[in-house]
């Protein structure tokens, strides 16, 4: 037997706000629209989803499919349903948030975007949509959970500096932290590898690089362990 609704629905998308880090500013992906509205504009990635598709596989398909991005991490952040958001018609969207490392992942513009680049979060142009918002939500976020949960390595190259982990935490929770008292606490909680290596190319002394110890890490999770920073 089939069932139809009687009544109108509002259309569903996914839009991914995908952050990156260099060693001054976290910055943001962007896509610049090819087609109306906000022809021309910037935007965040992302596009409807289609009808049998998962919202997971739909935010995956539309960032790879307009950035090049894919195998990242991704998680759900919140939706956003205002009747006069989009001007087409009330659309209703499920935001993502992903963190990638910007020298691994370099981004190509596909379908229909015209162009996507790397924009610092001081320095954005205007948004269409309500992705001012969304972008406000996801780094909201991204603060929050980075404090008691080590998704910030994400950012970060597989192999790096105490140093570089700590301009991390610095740059996203914009404050300074104490070099002595943040090394101490990292290294308690046991979730670095240390390495035999060391920076290369580099004008001062070479430092040590470390490695997140995923597996590790979630042993600890099954135990209690309290992540704060």
């Amino acid at each position: 037997m089939s069932f139809t609704y009687e009544y109108d629905r509002p259309a569903f998308t996914t839009d991914c706000v995908v952050f990156g880090l260099d060693q001054e500013n976290l910055k943001v992906l962007l896509i610049q629209r090819d087609i109306e509205p906000y022809e021309g504009q910037w935007a965040l990635p992302g596009g409807f989803i289609k009808v049998g598709e998962s919202i997971d596989n739909c935010a995956r398909r539309e960032l790879e499919e307009e950035t090049g991005l894919k195998n990242i991490f991704l998680e759900q952040l919140y939706s956003f349903g205002a009747p006069d958001r989009d001007p087409r018609e009330h659309v209703i969207t499920v935001a993502y948030y992903a963190l990638v490392n910007l020298t691994e992942h370099a981004p190509i513009a596909a379908t229909d975007a015209r162009n996507a680049a790397w924009f610092s979060l001081h320095d954005l142009p205007s948004l269409a949509f309500d992705h001012d918002q969304i972008l406000s939500k996801a780094l909201e976020r991204l603060k929050g959970k980075v404090r008691y949960q080590p998704i910030g390595f994400e950012l970060l190259p597989k192999k790096f500096t105490l140093t570089q982990l700590q301009n991390l935490y610095e740059i996203i929770l914009e404050t300074k932290i104490d070099k002595r008292n943040f090394r101490k606490k990292i290294i308690k909680l046991d979730i670095l590898i240390e390495t035999d290596e060391f920076e290369q190319d580099v004008a001062h002394r070479a430092a040590r690089l470390y490695q997140f110890d995923q597996k590790h890490y979630q042993k600890l999770v099954d135990q209690g362990i309290n992540f704060e920073l």
